[in-house]
C-alpha cells in the first residue's frame, strides 16, 4: 500500500454548560428552522468522529437532549457550571486520542475545518485557531485528550480556572491562523455562535441558500 493510513481515534466534546446569553430557556433546545440548535452541532460532527460526548450542567438537561440524539452520543453531568470543569469532565470521559472541543451553540461548524484540525494535531498537544489579533478560538480546537486533561487539572489547581489557563499549561501547541481556515470557510460561519435572540434570527437567515445573480 502506498502512503500512510491514519487510523486515529477521534472524540467530539460538546460543552453545554452556562453561556445561556439572553435566553430564558435552554439554548440547546432552541428551535432553528424546527430543529434543536444542539442537533445542528451533532449533525456537523457525526461523520468525522468516533464518539460524541455532551457535558451538561444537570441530568435534567441531559435527559432533554437525549430525546433527539443517537446511540453514538454519551452524556456527562458536571454541575459546577464552569467551562474548565466541564472540559475536564469531557476529556476524562473521552476515549479518543484526540478530542474536538465545541460549544453547543455553534450551528454551522465546518466539516472541512474539523478534518484540518484533526490532521494538524498529530504529534501536537493541541491545534487552536487564532485570529490575526491573537485571539485564540479555544472552543473550536482539537486537543490531545490525555495532555489536555492533565493541563486542565494543573490549571484548576493553580487557580487558573479557564480554558486559557489550560492552554498555558500545554506544551507543543500549534496555532492555526484563521486566515488559513478562511480558505475552507470563506464566511467563517464555523465560528458563529448563537448568543442572543438576534443571533438566532441571523442563523435562520444564514440557513437560507444564497441567491445568485
Amino acid at each position: 500500500m502506498g502512503g500512510v493510513v491514519l487510523c486515529l481515534d477521534k472524540s467530539a466534546i460538546i460543552l453545554a454548560v452556562g453561556m445561556q446569553g439572553g435566553f430564558t430557556e435552554d439554548k440547546g433546545l432552541l428551535k432553528l428552522e424546527n430543529k434543536p440548535l444542539l442537533e445542528y452541532v451533532f449533525d456537523a460532527v457525526e461523520g468525522f468522529v468516533d464518539e460524541i460526548i455532551v457535558v451538561t450542567g444537570s441530568q435534567e438537561q441531559a435527559d432533554g437532549y437525549a430525546e433527539f440524539t443517537s446511540s453514538n452520543v454519551r452524556f456527562v453531568v458536571e454541575a459546577s457550571g464552569g467551562l474548565l470543569d466541564a472540559a475536564i469532565a469531557g476529556f476524562g470521559a473521552a476515549e479518543g486520542k484526540y478530542s474536538l472541543l465545541l460549544p453547543f451553540d455553534a450551528p454551522f461548524v465546518s466539516g472541512d475545518v474539523i478534518l484540518l484540525l484533526f490532521d494538524c494535531c498529530i504529534g501536537k498537544s493541541a491545534v487552536i485557531p487564532r485570529t490575526p489579533d491573537c485571539e485564540a478560538e479555544t472552543m473550536q480546537a482539537v486537543y490531545d485528550t490525555k495532555r489536555a486533561l492533565e493541563a486542565a487539572k494543573k490549571a484548576l489547581e493553580a487557580d487558573q480556572a479557564s480554558l486559557e489557563g489550560m492552554i498555558c499549561k500545554l506544551k507543543g501547541v500549534r496555532y492555526m491562523s484563521t486566515m488559513v481556515i478562511e480558505q475552507l470557510d470563506p464566511d467563517m460561519r464555523t465560528f458563529f455562535t448563537v448568543n442572543t435572540p438576534l443571533d438566532l434570527k441571523k442563523a435562520a437567515v444564514m440557513l437560507k441558500p444564497k441567491k445568485h445573480r
